[in-house]
């Protein structure tokens, strides 16, 4: 008898079935491929198809002819908003080349893109791989398929989910990659922007299974796992579970959540300060802190609730925070905006994002577009323009005002720096919003930020303020714990003070030949050699919690660094040196 398998294959004719991803970067993979490999396999219509990843920013022709090759028979799509306008392209391309391949376009841009290409280009699928009736299947190995396939009326969403990936993927097309990976399915929360507004039901896979895929995933040292579960703490008690599974494994992979702050327990926090630092990254969605915004998008918060859930999660010192604003938000003013922007720097995130409104479609809020007098992009990813509460200008400036957060703060470079400004209660608004205008006098958007060049941009703009010297001794210890061995011109101390050079050739005569915990006798001219040393002053030295005789403190900045989030050089506090020839005593 013949396999049933090869039947449909001589249907679908003898080039191969080719699975097509347009990531962002090359280091992201695309989950939904992996599923619907799987999909295709068990429903008999073809064996082991290809699987292709690309970039939005690989060439653009050899991007055509890799797809192209083979002459394949069947081509899927998984189009997003990122790599809607490439694939479209795409497929009217290969469609001119490839007169006899068949085109299927899956993923939430699908039902755009079917808009925009004729039926008789390619076949569209809506919605999860998983519930897509069975006569695709049937219709795509007799080569009749329709031009719009969506899941039965009545079907429910998947109920159980196979681990998508195999064991030669990790050698192939995970390798060096992101791998994305999922514990659920579906979003507790209803926000209108969001796409998953639209879906129903919540899916999670169970305890066991989740920890046998984790064990296999973490076989092949993955370097970032990024769970894509919308709201990973929804079910507190489970979540726990899965953290402490992966702590307890022996790795050395970043592991990347979706949390929601008012979905955390103690025992979460109990159980967060054992854990090693950097092995957990949290991504925290806040968008606003404006009560009329929220109630506008359907989402709830408690302020304060969440200004002290961030607040302790910073103070644990091991988990990376990254946490959101979107900017256009229904009944967002500038001032509105302003208010957020100060509550959230103020709860001490290492990373805050500020992304542009996208109205996305088939969304609650792309219905609303005319009521909230919305004007967007035509083309993906549908960013806005303007709305009855921002202008186009007031929106522009508000949007240059977000990347220049992005460039300064976003990084290691000046750590001290924002704590300090957090500590004195700085209007952090207006610093940045000041800053801006500098940074548009340098042409500083048409430049590299580089953190020689951002350092410079700081000393101009703090040049006027009266803890001008506090600024500028921070930023020193910044700059040298981020690896640097000398100060840039902007950061060289004035007439009077002392400098590196000569910080040392105190210490070098007036330290004893061992010093408890830095050095011995015969480490010491190892240690001077490859030190850097710095005279902070002694306000500095109480922002940054070091003791001092009343005259600042000299410090040594060595070559290791820190088992810490931001890895920067470790640092010692040598001893006080009297008239260079003795030691105060602490």
């Amino acid at each position: 008898m013949q396999d049933p398998l090869r039947q449909k294959n001589i249907a679908l004719g003898n080039g191969p079935v080719k699975l097509i991803a347009i990531n962002s970067r090359y280091i992201h993979s695309c989950l939904a491929l992996f599923y619907l490999r799987n999909c295709l396999e068990q429903n008999g219509v073809c064996r082991d198809p290809e699987i292709f990843q690309a970039t939005i920013n690989d060439n653009y022709y050899e991007t055509l002819l890799r797809i192209g090759s083979g002459k394949p028979r069947v081509v899927f799509f998984s189009a997003n908003i990122w790599n809607s306008g490439r694939i479209e392209r795409l497929v009217r391309d290969l469609h001119r080349s490839l007169v006899n391949c068949v085109f299927i376009i899956g993923g939430p841009q699908a039902v755009v893109l079917r808009s925009k290409l004729a039926d008789s280009v390619c076949t569209v699928v809506i919605g999860e791989i998983e519930v897509v009736p069975e006569e695709f299947y049937e219709d795509l190995a007799r080569g009749k398929l329709k031009p719009l396939y969506r899941p039965a009326p009545g079907r429910k969403r998947i109920k159980q989910l196979a681990f998508p990936f195999r064991d030669d993927d990790f050698r192939d097309h995970l390798k060096n990659r992101y791998i994305y990976y999922e514990t659920s399915r579906g979003c507790p929360h209803g926000c209108s922007y969001c796409q998953s507004a639209s879906e129903k039901g919540l899916f999670h896979k169970d305890r066991e299974q989740v920890e046998q895929e984790l064990t296999r995933l973490l076989h092949y040292k993955p370097k970032v796992v990024r769970f894509v579960d919308r709201t990973f703490n929804d079910l507190p008690e489970r979540s726990l579970g899965i953290w402490q599974f992966l702590a307890a494994q022996k790795s050395e992979t970043l592991f990347h959540f979706e949390i929601a702050p008012d979905r955390f327990t103690e025992e979460m926090f109990t159980f967060l300060e054992g854990v090693e630092s950097g092995r957990f990254q949290f991504e925290i969605g806040i968008q606003t802190t404006h009560d009329k915004t929220l109630q506008a998008i359907n989402r709830s918060m408690d302020l304060h609730h969440v200004h002290d859930i961030i607040a302790r999660l910073v103070s644990l010192e091991t988990i990376h925070l990254h946490v959101d604003l979107i900017l256009g938000l229904p009944y967002e003013t500038g001032e509105t905006f302003a208010d957020s922007f100060r509550h959230v720097f103020a709860m001490g995130a290492h990373y805050v994002q500020m992304g542009l409104l996208k109205i996305l479609p088939n969304t609650p809020l792309s219905e609303q577009v005319g009521e909230f007098g919305y004007k967007y992009c035509e083309a993906p990813p549908y960013s806005v323009l303007e709305n009855k509460w921002l202008t186009h200008a007031e929106m522009s400036e508000l949007y240059w005002f977000c990347e220049c957060v992005e460039k300064f703060h976003n990084n290691r470079y000046f750590v001290s720096l924002w704590a300090y400004l957090r500590k004195v209660d700085e209007d952090i608004y207006l610093f940045f919003n000041e800053l801006l205008g500098v940074c548009r006098g340098e042409m500083f958007f048409e430049r590299a930020p580089t953190q020689a060049f951002l350092t410079d941009l700081l000393m101009v703009y703090c040049k006027d303020r009266d803890d001008y010297e506090t600024v500028a001794d921070l930023l020193r210890y910044d700059w040298l714990r981020c690896g640097f061995r000398k100060l840039p011109p902007s950061l060289v101390v004035g007439a009077g003070e002392e400098g590196s050079d000569e910080t040392r050739n105190i210490l070098y005569s007036g330290l004893p030949e061992n010093l408890n915990g830095v050095f011995t006798s015969r480490e010491r001219n190892n240690f001077f050699k490859k030190s850097v040393f710095l005279q902070l002053k002694d306000n500095t030295c109480k922002i940054l919690g070091i003791e001092c005789c009343g005259t600042g403190r000299r410090i040594g900045v060595l070559t290791e660094r820190e088992e810490s989030l931001y890895r920067h050089n470790k640092v010692v506090v040598l001893p006080d040196i009297v008239a260079n020839i003795g030691v105060c005593e602490q």
